[in-house]
């Protein structure tokens, strides 16, 4: 196989150096699981994304393959890294825009990416509306946060507190944390958003905001979690009588995710964002192919 093209991309955000950051790598042909963990792992990012091209692109439902890694292990899924790879599809011109596009995923099913206004990528994504549920005390006691109410989702653990400022001051014992067993991470959240939040675009401030932290895959703070916008946005969605919202991810790098539910019992929502190519280049070392 030839050497693979490989992007480095800052999504959820159109300004460079900000959002949460993910590799994309482009495949003639499905790669060797262990090559792909040990480049992510190298690349050290919270995820590397493996595109693989269709086999039968002219097909009408051609998908393209997609599967997630971040350094320390395979996901079943991933937001900001799904925004990235379609950014890359289409900025590099592999597909046409004006069509949706198809990733076909090990875990969670079929993921259609197409553009919406102002160049923003819209992802429909599985719901994920988290359950009442007592959250370990581990989880609390390493948050150090007073807690409004617990929930679990399919992947891990929310926390809501009682404001946008209880979320930014946490200050997570990550270790603890990452000991925390059955659980991809935890996240902690909160209506309402800062007095000088970032907006979107169109001038909409956040609804919500959120951090979410997952030492058990070797990413203390994830900057901006796609994924985890299926959980919240279903949440925030029935809390507030409000199908669209913006989620404000307060990390350091910070990031705003575009979230739709339309239907409390909607099995489905649209995550949006936009993603800007940071850097290109090529992986020279010789894929080793599945």
């Amino acid at each position: 196989m030839q050497p693979a093209n490989i992007y480095h991309v800052d999504a959820f955000t159109s300004v460079p150096f900000s959002g949460n950051q993910a590799a994309v790598v482009v495949l003639e042909r499905p790669a060797d699981e262990a090559w792909m963990q040990r480049l992510a792992d190298d690349m050290n990012l919270s995820e590397t994304a493996y595109v693989v091209k269709p086999q039968d692109p002219v097909a009408p439902d051609a998908a393209w393959g997609l599967r997630w890694f971040t350094p320390a292990a395979e996901v079943d899924l991933c937001g900001h890294a799904t925004l990235s790879s379609a950014h890359i599809v289409w900025d590099e011109r592999l597909a046409p825009e004006e069509e949706p596009l198809r990733f076909a995923t090990r875990a969670a099913g079929t993921l259609t990416c197409q553009r919406g206004k102002h160049g923003v990528i819209e992802m429909d994504f599985p719901a994920d509306p988290p359950q009442p549920a007592d959250a370990p005390p581990a989880v609390i006691e390493a948050l150090g946060v007073t807690p409004v109410a617990t929930y679990r989702s399919k992947y891990d653990w929310i926390v809501e507190v009682d404001s946008p400022q209880a979320v930014a001051d946490a200050e997570p014992a990550f270790q603890a944390l990452g000991r925390v067993p059955d659980t991809r991470g935890v996240a902690i959240t909160a209506p309402g958003a800062f007095h000088d939040s970032p907006t979107t675009l169109d001038g909409q401030s956040p609804d919500f905001v959120s951090r979410f932290f997952a030492p058990s895959l070797r990413i203390n703070e994830d900057p901006v979690t796609g994924s985890l916008h299926c959980v919240l946005g279903p949440l925030w969605s029935a809390r507030l009588d409000k199908p669209a919202l913006i989620g404000h991810q307060c990390s350091r790098r910070s990031g705003l995710v575009h979230v739709t539910h339309d239907k409390p019992d909607a099995d489905r929502v649209t995550l949006a964002g936009n993603a800007v190519t940071l850097v290109n280049g090529i992986v020279t070392r010789p894929v080793v192919e599945a």
